[in-house]
């Protein structure tokens, strides 16, 4: 896959970086680019894997702990970059179960702290890193403001009913990240804020729902990250404030 001339993806921030889908993303920039790129990849636990790539590429991967839920920690990370351009931003964090408690089913399942964990983690916590790292998309070389969503998140696709928490913290998330591309479009009109829906990945945060998952539906970690990349090496500032399924077609609000 070659990396369109248009979008040059020369300093990349991996936000989640640790396992799954976020680490796929590291070995991508890592191995798939042909040309060097500089990476900022965050983790919440130290991963081994992560550290090893750590140690082949020391020059080019720098490793940073980050909970995103911490406004302080979220604005030192900022500042540790001082004035160094980033062209993307991926932020591959979110949950889908609190602790052992599963998606809620109906409400008589419903938990205010499970549902403030969520919405902590899957809202706010993007919402802090497009607030703290708007300075570094103020440049002008096209650049992308990515996070993964959830199709679950989108109210007119909603058939189904039930995981109350995770649904409504994906689709307060999309519209945080819809308004956040209405002001990035005044002060960093070369950005483009994205949201994502991955499909379903053969990770740890889908292994307790895999079961009813078709075969071909269940998607490896590289898989989803080529798909993924197949969007973001497409999109343009124009396109800012978009909710892409794995596929590359529009999700409904």
């Amino acid at each position: 896959m070659q990396i369109s001339e248009n979008l040059p993806p020369k300093n990349v921030v991996i936000v989640g970086a640790s396992g799954g889908i976020g680490l796929g993303f590291v070995r991508y920039f890592l191995t798939q680019v042909p040309f060097p790129v500089k990476i900022w990849a965050t983790y919440h636990r130290p991963s081994p894997a992560l550290g090893e790539l750590s140690q082949q590429v020391e020059q080019r991967l720098t490793l940073v702990p980050l909970d995103i839920i911490q406004a302080d920690q979220v604005q030192q990370f900022s500042d540790q970059l001082g004035k160094e351009p980033v062209h993307w931003l991926i932020n591959c964090v979110g949950i889908l179960h609190v602790g052992d408690q599963p998606p809620e089913k109906s409400l008589r399942h419903l938990n205010p702290d499970q549902l403030q964990r969520y919405f902590a983690v899957n809202t706010i916590g993007p919402l802090l890193l497009a607030k703290y790292f708007l300075p570094h998309f103020r440049h002008g070389e096209p650049s992308i403001f990515a996070t993964l969503s959830a199709k679950v998140g989108s109210i007119g696709d909603n058939q189904l009913g039930g995981w109350y928490g995770y649904r409504a913290s994906k689709a307060a998330l999309n519209m945080g990240l819809k308004t956040t591309a209405i002001e990035y479009r005044r002060v960093a009109p070369n950005n483009a804020v994205i949201m994502l829906h991955p499909g379903t990945t053969d990770t740890e945060l889908s292994k307790p729902f895999q079961k009813n998952v078709p075969p071909e539906k269940l998607f490896s970690v590289d898989r989803t990250v080529e798909q993924l990349m197949a969007i973001l090496l497409r999109v343009k500032s124009e396109d800012s404030g978009s909710f892409y399924n794995w596929d590359g077609v529009l999700l409904p609000w």
